[in-house]
């Protein structure tokens, strides 16, 4: 069978006058630049003017109102709320590492422990805390590519924690398991698009992990926008910026330089 030639396609004509564009057309042109400016500014302004609002109502009806510039004020400072616990969270973690801070915690947890139901609750919550804020802690800071929902087809997913040894031991030729040096199981969490914050987790043999050189805020922003923001290299972009200076300063440099007379000249 023959294939088929497409006919070239002709190049545009540079010199060719460019097609009016009508005043409506400039109009949609104008109101749609202006959604993207304003868009994302009104959203950030109104999920942070939330978040004050939020911390400023639980945080403000627990200081004595002499002690708040409000009632000094003859209007509402709004952050007063956030800049106390902000405040409070920080000697609480101070205390913390402490002697005296550390053995008042731990009696607070051991009568959390001993409560029936909030002992769990605290227990799963610390550990979901300790592991998203550890400084040592490696969950989620490692972006990699898995083979779902079939072969061929590449999703992005999150590193976790690897698999516990329990976990280890009964799953198909993990390590640790009866053939013994098998497969390190790791979890991975698969996010879904649009909303990364739900999805799938699941464990794989590492083996089975492209991990990929981009950062989690990245890999999000390209799950929630379906591809349409790629992962930027800052970096590289700054490499071929400052090669692109020092080429250009090294051409002037080479043509002023002065050649040297041949040998028997003066």
């Amino acid at each position: 069978m023959t294939p088929v030639i497409p006919p070239p396609v002709p190049e545009p004509d540079a010199t060719a006058p460019r097609p009016r564009v009508s005043a409506r057309g400039r109009l949609r042109t104008y109101f749609l630049t202006g959604i993207i400016v304003a868009g994302p500014l009104a959203i950030t302004i109104y999920i942070t003017w939330w978040f004050i609002a939020l911390i400023d109502g639980w945080v403000k009806p627990w200081v004595p109102a002499s002690y708040l510039p409000d009632h000094y004020l003859p209007f509402s400072l709004p952050g007063i709320g956030l800049v106390i616990a902000f405040l409070a969270v920080t000697l609480l973690g101070f205390l913390t590492a402490n002697l005296v801070g550390r053995s008042v915690i731990e009696f607070g947890e051991v009568l959390l422990a001993r409560t029936p139901v909030i002992s769990g609750l605290y227990r799963g919550l610390r550990q979901i805390f300790e592991t998203l804020f550890s400084a040592n802690g490696t969950s989620f800071r490692t972006v990699g590519l898995v083979e779902f929902p079939v072969k061929g087809t590449w999703s992005v997913v999150f590193l976790s924690a690897p698999a516990a040894p329990e976990v280890q031991e009964v799953l198909p030729n993990g390590s640790g398991g009866a053939e013994g040096g098998g497969h390190e199981y790791v979890g991975v969490f698969l996010p879904c698009a649009p909303n990364p914050t739900t999805g799938f987790f699941f464990y794989l043999p590492r083996s089975e992990i492209v991990e990929v050189a981009i950062s989690v805020d990245d890999a999000a922003k390209l799950v929630m926008s379906a591809g349409v923001i790629q992962p930027e290299d800052h970096q590289a972009r700054l490499h071929a910026m400052a090669g692109a200076m020092k080429s250009a300063g090294e051409v002037p440099q080479a043509a002023e330089a002065p050649s040297k007379p041949a040998p028997g000249q003066p």
